[in-house]
């Protein structure tokens, strides 16, 4: 008898969500926990509320979208992104969580979602209903698109670790 394997997968920033995989199935989703505490009072991650869901969800190995500067965003915002990988990167690091980067057009290539960014969180959303009917009420807002790209980064990377993307 083999034990379950737990595996977060997160996708990155303030308006992000985590997804708990056991042994393959999405069981649990979370969005990014956030306050705005950040400059001029901005959402940004709340580490304690993350290291919270993190260590309680007793993961063996993490999946993370590989995030940076996009062309035209200003500093503010690149600044931003940096500030939630590096604490994401901290929290697992200290809950002995190894990570596992995946960029975005890495992990939708692997589950078949188009690249591009016109219509991809919708295309996420779609991909997440149609992969896993019986959670399809997690990804029902157009707000939950977080939610619906955490469960496909999580899956990429597990088929990537297998061989299979």
């Amino acid at each position: 008898m083999t034990a379950l394997r737990i595996i977060l997968a997160l996708d990155l920033g303030v308006t992000g969500a985590g997804v708990i995989i056991h042994d393959g199935v999405p069981l649990d989703f979370f969005d990014m926990p956030c306050l705005n505490d950040g400059p001029a009072g901005r959402r940004s991650i709340n580490a304690p509320l993350l290291a919270e869901l993190v260590f309680k969800s007793h993961a063996s190995a993490a999946f993370v979208e590989a995030v940076g500067p996009r062309p035209g965003e200003g500093a503010v915002g690149a600044f931003a992104f940096g500030r939630a990988k590096g604490l994401v990167e901290g929290v697992l690091a200290a809950a002995g969580v190894p990570v596992t980067w995946l960029t975005p057009p890495t992990w939708k290539r692997i589950v078949g979602i188009p690249p591009g960014k016109e219509g991809a969180k919708d295309a996420a959303r779609s991909e997440a209903i149609r992969r896993w009917p019986d959670k399809a009420a997690w990804f029902a807002r157009v707000k939950d698109h977080g939610r619906a790209e955490a469960a496909p980064i999580g899956v990429a990377g597990l088929w990537r670790e297998t061989g299979r993307g």
